[in-house]
């Protein structure tokens, strides 16, 4: 099932994490560099500015967390 939804993430990140390794992936996209911070009940993920797999990390979340579409 992890490897699956590995799989799934990185058709959703971009070309380059479709055809990645599962090492690659955890590395890349679960092992994140990140600082949480909680203000008013919300939780915020702070990624590092020169991380070099932001854009890709950021496509995937936004991509996921999209508000579905109207009917």
């Amino acid at each position: 099932m992890t490897y699956n939804l590995l799989r799934a993430a990185g058709a959703l990140t971009s070309p380059f994490h479709t055809k990645a390794t599962t090492a690659t992936l955890r590395s890349h996209l679960v092992q994140i560099p990140a600082r949480i911070a909680r203000s008013a009940r919300r939780i915020t993920l702070h990624l590092p500015h020169n991380w070099p797999w932001r854009q890709p990390w950021r496509h995937l979340f936004d991509t996921v967390h999209d508000p579905p579409a109207p009917a």
